[in-house]
């Protein structure tokens, strides 16, 4: 294949390009914001379990307070009644010696239910203390979460303006390629990474490699237009007063 060594020469501006939007889809896969979410989402999802397992401990709580204090109530109803019933002087002496051993009993029941919901109060606001803390952790989570998600948002957006910068300075360099020219450098490209790159001191600049004196022999008697190639990388070597031949 024989091509205008000045067309040729485009080829290098087509393969930094290249390179760049390469860079670009690198960055954006792996923007340090990325593992930052993941970790925060992470934090985020066992902060949120927490809390529910808080909340519902307080909830729980809170039936069984209620619970308590309803039977409390309970207790002291009946305590009323007999005292009622004690001071209304309708009982027998009998009945009177009962009520008198059932307020005793009731007054047991009625302080160690109250020592119960002590208790209870006590562990609930432990609980919601808890419940306090763990509901400004998922706070803390989701506002580090919007910004982490906010810096990569802006990140992207920045990495979108220069590919498409990129991609419009790529096409006005493909316009004018040859196709067979431009299908061998894409096929590299894509197998390689890079298309094409600068014969200097004897090395591809696309591997790096230096070449053996052979070749360099060959793409030194060859024609100024003709299209030549790395022996180790497959990419077009584009030849310059920089080549030294």
């Amino acid at each position: 294949m024989n091509v205008d060594p000045e067309i040729q020469r485009q080829l290098l501006e087509l393969a930094d390009v290249d390179a760049e939007l390469a860079r670009i889809e690198h960055r954006r896969k792996k923007l340090p914001e990325l593992d930052e979410i993941a970790a925060v989402e992470k934090n985020l999802r066992a902060s949120r379990d927490a809390l529910v397992a808080v909340q519902t401990s307080a909830s729980d709580l809170d039936r069984e307070v209620t619970r308590q204090e309803r039977e409390i109530e309970s207790v002291r109803a009946r305590e009323d009644k007999d005292r009622s019933l004690m001071s209304s002087g309708s009982v027998s002496a009998k009945q009177l010696t009962d009520l008198e051993h059932e307020l005793e009993t009731l007054k047991r029941r009625q302080s160690a239910l109250e020592d119960d919901l002590l208790e209870l109060m006590e562990r609930r606001e432990a609980v919601a203390t808890d419940e306090q803390r763990t509901g400004a952790e998922v706070d803390e989570a989701e506002r580090k979460l919007a910004d982490a998600q906010r810096r990569r948002d802006d990140a992207l957006a920045d990495l979108h303006t220069q590919q498409a910068r990129k991609e419009d300075e790529r096409t006005t360099l493909v316009a004018p390629l040859p196709a067979d020219l431009l299908a061998r450098y894409e096929k590299v490209r894509e197998s390689k990474g890079r298309g094409a790159g600068l014969l200097r001191s004897r090395r591809c600049g696309s591997c790096q490699l230096e070449l053996d004196r052979t070749t360099l022999s060959e793409i030194k008697n060859a024609a100024p237009d003709a299209v030549v190639t790395c022996d180790n990388c497959g990419a077009i070597l584009v030849r310059t007063a920089e080549s030294g031949l």
